[in-house]
C-alpha cells in the first residue's frame, strides 16, 4: 500500500513539473498584457526556458542526483518550485521572472529525473509496466486538466492564483513524499566524470543507458508538434475536437492497451511496435487528407498509437539498467533528448507544413517512425554483440 502511494504521490509531483510549462501556456496571453514589451516572443522565450535547461544540463542533473539520492533531490526541487511559484505570483519586472523560469528549470529537471528511477525501484515487478506508463502521463494529463480548470479560475480570481495554487501543489507533494520516500533511496554514485563532455560520452556510448532516449527523441519530435499544428490542418469543424481528443487518446491507449501489451512482450519491442503502427498511420493520414472526417479520423487514431511507445519508453528503463545510478543517468538522458525534440519539433514541422505540405508531413513522420525503430534495433545489436 505504501509503495502505491508514494508511486502516485511521485505522479503528481510530476503533474506539478509538467505544470510549470503549462501554467505560461494557459496564461500566454494574459502574460502579454503583464509583460507588453516582451508580448510574443518574450513570453515564447520564458515558456521555452525550463525546456532549454532540461537540454543543457540533463545528463549531467542525472549524474548529480544519482550521487545525492533521489530523495533529497526532489524534496529540495519540489521546495524551490514552491517559492519560485509564490515569487512569480508578484509578478516581479521581466528580467527577474525570466531568472526565476532559469531555476524552475532546474527545479523540473531533478523531478522528470527522480520520478521515473524511484518509481522503478519501488514497483513491484508486476506492476512496474503499469507505474512506468502512468508516470509517462503527466504531461498530458497536466495540460488537459490545466486547459480545462484554469480558464475559468483565471477569469475569475486573477492570473496570480493559479501561480498560488501551483505553489501549494508542490509544497503538499513536498510534504507527502517527505513522509513516504524511504531514506534508503539514496545511494552513493561512482565519481563524476571529469568534465560534461566525459559525462556525455560515457552515457550516449552505453547501449543500455542510452536506448531509452534515443528512441524516445523520435517521439518528442512529432508528438507535441502534431498536437499544436495538426488540428488547424483540418478542415471544416472538425478541428477543435480533434485538438481535445489527441493528448486524451494517446493517455488512453498507453495506459490500457499498452500497459497489457508490455505483459506479453519487453518494453523495446513495444517500442518499436507502436512506431510501426504509427507510420503505418501516418500512410493512412496521407491518403485520407482533405477529406475532413477521415483526416480527422486518422489524426485521432495517429496520436493514440503514438501513446504506446510514450509508455514504453519509460519502461525501458528498468528493463535495460538493473541499478538506481544508471536509471538516474538513463532518465537525464531522456530528459535531455526529450527537450531537445519538444523544442525543435514545432518549428521544424511549421517549417515543412510550409514548404511540402502533406506529403511533407507524412514525410517526417515516416522518417521519426522509421528512426524510432531502427534506434532500439541498432542499440539492441550493441547489447547483443557486448
Amino acid at each position: 500500500m505504501r509503495s502505491a502511494l508514494t508511486i502516485f504521490a511521485l505522479w503528481a509531483a510530476g503533474l506539478g513539473a509538467a505544470a510549470q510549462f503549462g501554467k505560461i501556456s494557459v496564461l500566454y496571453e494574459q502574460l502579454g498584457l503583464i509583460y507588453p514589451s516582451h508580448a510574443g516572443v518574450g513570453i515564447g522565450v520564458m515558456l521555452s526556458v525550463v525546456g532549454i535547461v532540461g537540454l543543457i544540463f540533463g545528463i549531467t542533473a542525472g549524474l548529480v542526483i544519482a550521487r545525492i539520492g533521489p530523495r533529497r533531490a526532489i524534496l529540495a526541487a519540489l521546495l524551490l518550485a514552491a517559492a519560485i511559484s509564490a515569487v512569480q505570483s508578484l509578478f516581479p519586472p521581466y528580467a527577474l521572472m525570466l531568472l526565476t523560469r532559469v531555476f524552475e528549470g532546474a527545479a523540473h529537471l531533478a523531478i522528470v529525473i527522480v520520478g521515473p528511477t524511484a518509481i522503478a525501484t519501488i514497483a513491484p515487478a508486476r506492476f512496474q509496466g503499469f507505474a512506468m506508463t502512468l508516470w509517462s502521463s503527466f504531461f498530458g494529463v497536466a495540460f488537459a486538466a490545466l486547459f480545462y480548470f484554469a480558464p475559468p479560475l483565471v477569469a475569475t480570481y486573477g492570473p496570480s492564483l493559479l501561480f498560488q495554487l501551483h505553489a501549494g501543489w508542490m509544497l503538499a507533494c513536498a510534504a507527502i513524499l517527505w513522509c513516504l520516500m524511504p531514506a534508503d533511496l539514496v545511494t552513493l554514485a561512482p565519481e563524476l566524470p571529469r568534465s560534461v563532455l566525459h559525462q556525455h560520452l560515457e552515457i550516449y556510448a552505453s547501449p543500455s543507458i542510452a536506448a531509452p532516449a534515443t528512441g524516445f527523441v523520435f517521439y518528442t519530435l512529432p508528438f507535441v508538434a502534431l498536437l499544436t499544428l495538426l488540428p488547424a490542418q483540418i478542415p471544416g469543424h472538425h478541428g477543435p475536437m480533434v485538438g481535445v481528443a489527441m493528448p486524451l487518446v494517446s493517455i488512453t491507449l498507453s495506459l490500457t492497451l499498452g500497459v497489457f501489451l508490455l505483459s506479453r512482450m519487453s518494453a523495446v519491442r513495444l517500442v518499436q511496435l507502436g512506431f510501426g503502427i504509427s507510420l503505418i498511420m501516418a500512410v493512412l493520414l496521407w491518403a485520407a487528407w482533405g477529406n475532413p472526417f477521415w483526416q480527422a479520423a486518422f489524426s485521432i487514431g495517429l496520436a493514440a498509437t503514438m501513446g504506446i511507445p510514450q509508455g514504453a519508453s519509460f519502461a525501458t528503463i528498468p528493463q535495460l539498467n538493473a541499478s538506481s545510478a544508471d536509471r538516474a543517468r538513463a532518465a537525464g538522458a531522456i530528459a535531455q533528448l526529450g527537450n531537445l525534440g519538444t523544442t525543435s519539433g514545432t518549428p521544424l514541422l511549421a517549417m515543412i507544413l510550409l514548404h511540402g505540405g502533406v506529403n511533407g508531413l507524412v514525410a517526417f513522420l515516416i522518417l521519426c517512425c522509421a528512426g524510432g525503430i531502427f534506434s532500439h534495433a541498432l542499440q539492441a545489436r550493441r547489447r547483443f554483440n557486448g
